[in-house]
């Protein structure tokens, strides 16, 4: 066995900062998670915001990838933004269930969540989109995500001439970037504890839009 393989095979973490009990829950999911994250950015969490996105492609391989949520749509769901002919963007067009995941290592916390994705409208992608750094909107505008391009050189290359071309233009949203909103239907709240006996909370969405809350085993 490598060194690196018995330093893995050996690590062990005692979580002890937290527990996560039925009585102590907000029934709401939208504002456990609201509270969650107001704690984290609290606590000076590094990217509290950052949210693994699980995708399934055409075909049929899962892939996961670190987009920022930009926003909580209370009772609605979660909003990122992205590049629509993006791989992601392209997956999504092919199957709209997506996952999520947040973890908060600091305070030894995870969200795990699921739903359905759908677009934001283009006024909601303006707003956001005019929100944005000069300099970000230039990225967006000048990057092909996903696409092949012959090297580092040729895409500075190309964000300098969109620097000098908008340096006394604001720029407009580009039709291929844009918002999605990820209406959740299940959300699992996850505390570590000593022993691997770890709190897990999970919310699931019924047939009358009503919340079920469980606990499940670690």
């Amino acid at each position: 066995m490598s060194a690196t393989n018995a330093h893995i095979a050996n690590a062990r973490l005692n979580y002890n900062k937290g527990q996560l009990l039925e009585n102590t829950i907000n029934a709401n999911p939208y504002q456990q998670f609201d509270a969650w994250l107001h704690q984290a950015i609290t606590e000076q969490v590094q990217e509290p915001y950052a949210m693994h996105l699980g995708t399934v492609n055409d075909e049929g391989y899962p892939s996961v990838r670190v987009v920022l949520l930009r926003e909580i749509i209370m009772n609605e769901g979660l909003v990122f933004f992205t590049n629509y002919a993006s791989n992601k963007g392209k997956a999504i067009d092919h199957n709209t269930k997506v996952s999520v995941n947040f973890f908060w290592e600091p305070m030894e916390r995870q969200v795990r969540a699921q739903g359905l994705v759908e677009k934001l409208s283009p006024q909601k992608s303006d707003a956001y989109f005019n929100s944005r750094p000069h300099e970000s909107k230039i990225g967006a505008i000048v990057s092909k995500q996903s696409q092949i391009i012959a090297s580092r050189e040729l895409l500075d290359e190309n964000y300098n001439k969109a620097l000098v071309e908008y340096a006394n233009a604001t720029p407009a949203r580009p039709q291929h970037w844009g918002g999605y909103l990820i209406k959740l239907n299940q959300i699992e709240f996850w505390q570590g504890r000593s022993s691997r006996m770890h709190d897990r909370i999970n919310y699931t969405l019924n047939k009358n839009n009503e919340w079920n809350i469980i606990r499940l085993q670690p």
